[in-house]
Parts: structure tokens; C-alpha cells; sequence
């Protein structure tokens, strides 16, 4: 066999190779950029879904803001009576702790910080029993406390929270014949927009009141000094509630606002890759094919149809 014939058949051998490795990177880039094509999509529509959340909360924390300022009426209220009565609790009491959370997510952890001070409170006070005001609050404390935990509610945090909702809770915690000598509302009290802080609203109960030094300046009768304390429990409660829900939807608004300037960088840098990869599929798909190449076929085709013609 000539040496001819030998590079003939490389060369033909080379050809065939070439081909099928282009036809290999030819489908293993296009399952690249299917890849990152529905990476792409699916970022794009969480980014759209973070940035209507985000203009819903915006709308929401005006209107929760307003109910906010409303409801700072009722501490002061309480505050100027336990003040004036000059109550002293002892440092022996039977403590009721009330958890002021929602069944919402997506809000950062202003729910964390909320289970993670009950559980700090109660680690002092074993004997102490917990009302709990939402789902969040109740799948965390649930897992560590459940033996403490006397009451929960659900259905919290849909909407601005009215003094109604609170007098359910208020008058559901009385009815249950739990004594207790003061009730500690632990709540999320708003800073600012950015800041809100765990904070603790104590509302005393009715014998409390009537041992204070002061408290004789009211002279109130004793019935109606069941009514006023279930009036101030209710109070307490509403005024956390309304203030909680307000740090709540801020605190959902900057999350989505933070989860969306996230997806908008993916999405930057998923375009880049994509970009990328396009281009070095569409170089080497584009790359000639050797001059030496055509000219092995060519030569094929030459004595393929010479061989036909003499038969």
C-alpha cells in the first residue's frame, strides 16, 4: 500500500472524527444552555413575584403604620394607672406569657427573636404558662416548651388586628380559670422601618391592684374591677398585636425588597454565562472545515464516479 493511500485514509479517518466530535459538543452545549435557559426563567419569575410582594407590603405599612399611632393610645392609658397605683410585684409570681406572633412568613426574623426571648423567660421561670398568638411562634416554642404552652390561636396577621380580636383572646384567657398574678406580652416594638426590637408589655392582675399603696384614689368597686381587668388585658393585647403587625409587613417589605436586588444580580450573571456558552457554540459550529479535508473528499468523489464511468 502506497504512502499515499495510507494519508488518504487518515485523513479520511480524521475527517469522519471531526465531524462526529463536532455533532458531541454540538448536543452537549445545547443541554448546557437549555440548562441555564430555565435557570434564567425561573429566577425571572421569582423576581416578579419578590417585587409584587414588596409593592403590597409597601401599600400595606402606610395603612399599619396609621393603626399603629392609633392603638399607642391604650399603653398609656395602662401606664399612667400602674404608675399612679405604684404597683410592686413580687419576685415570686405566677407569670402568664403571652406570645404575640402571626401565621405569616417571608418577614425575615422577627418571629425567631420573639420564640427565642419566651424561651429565655421561661428557662427562669419553669412554672410559667404561655399563650400563644399565631402559627410561627407556636411551630418553634412547640418543639421546646410544650409542656408550658396552655393556649394558642390561629388566623393571626391576615389583616390589621382589631380590639374585637383581642377581646376574644382576652376574655378566652379568663374563662380558662388560669390564675395568674401578672400577664408578660412579649411583642416586636417598632423602632423604624429597619429596626424592630422584642419587647415586653406586663399588665397586672386585679389583687395586684388593689394591694398597691395608691390605688384607693380610683375607688373602684369590685365588680367592675373584673371588667376593668379584663379591659386592660384586652387593651395590652391590642396594642401588641397592632404594633407587631406593623413590624411584621415592614419587615416583609425590606426582605422582598432585598430578594429581589438578589435575583436581579442572578440574573445578571446567568445572562453573562449565557452569553458565553452561545458564543463558543456558535464559534466552533461555525469553524471550517480544513482545506485538506475537501480536498481528501474531493479526491474520493473523483475516483468513486472515474470507477463508475469504466463499469
Amino acid at each position: 500500500m502506497s504512502n499515499s493511500m495510507v494519508n488518504r485514509s487518515l485523513l479520511k479517518s480524521l475527517c469522519i472524527f471531526y465531524g462526529g466530535f463536532k455533532n458531541i459538543f454540538q448536543i452537549r452545549h445545547m443541554a448546557t444552555l437549555r440548562e441555564i435557559k430555565g435557570r434564567l426563567k425561573s429566577i425571572e419569575n421569582i423576581e416578579k413575584i419578590t417585587k409584587t410582594m414588596k409593592t403590597v407590603a409597601s401599600t400595606k405599612l402606610s395603612h399599619s403604620q396609621k393603626a399603629m399611632e392609633k392603638a399607642k393610645v391604650y399603653p398609656i392609658f395602662q401606664e399612667e394607672i400602674f404608675f399612679n397605683s405604684e404597683i410592686k410585684a413580687p419576685k415570686q409570681s405566677k407569670t402568664l406569657y403571652i406570645v404575640c406572633s402571626s401565621d405569616k412568613g417571608l418577614c425575615g426574623g422577627i418571629h425567631s427573636q420573639l420564640t427565642r426571648m419566651t424561651r429565655e423567660l421561661v428557662e427562669k421561670n419553669p412554672e410559667g404558662h404561655v399563650v400563644i398568638l399565631g402559627d410561627k411562634a407556636k411551630m418553634q416554642l412547640t418543639r421546646y416548651i410544650s409542656r408550658n404552652i396552655i393556649m394558642s390561636f390561629t388566623q393571626i396577621g391576615k389583616d390589621i388586628p382589631t380590639f374585637y380580636d383581642a377581646q376574644v383572646i382576652s376574655n378566652a384567657i379568663i374563662q380558662s380559670n388560669r390564675d395568674f398574678d401578672k400577664a408578660d406580652i412579649i411583642y416586636n416594638s417598632f423602632k423604624s422601618t429597619i429596626s424592630y426590637l422584642p419587647a415586653i408589655k406586663t399588665i397586672y392582675s386585679e389583687n395586684f391592684l388593689k394591694d398597691s399603696e395608691n390605688y384607693h384614689i380610683y375607688e373602684v368597686e369590685d365588680d367592675v374591677l373584673a371588667n376593668f381587668k379584663e379591659f386592660l388585658l384586652s387593651a395590652g393585647i391590642f396594642s401588641a398585636l397592632v404594633e407587631g403587625h406593623a413590624c411584621e409587613i415592614s419587615a416583609r417589605r425590606n426582605a422582598m425588597d432585598n430578594a429581589s436586588k438578589n435575583a436581579l444580580e442572578m440574573i445578571k450573571k446567568f445572562k453573562i454565562i449565557f452569553n458565553r456558552q452561545r458564543q463558543i457554540s456558535f464559534f466552533f459550529f461555525l469553524l471550517p472545515i480544513p482545506n485538506f479535508f475537501y480536498a481528501v473528499i474531493t479526491t474520493e468523489l473523483i475516483d468513486i464516479i472515474t470507477g463508475a464511468s469504466a463499469l
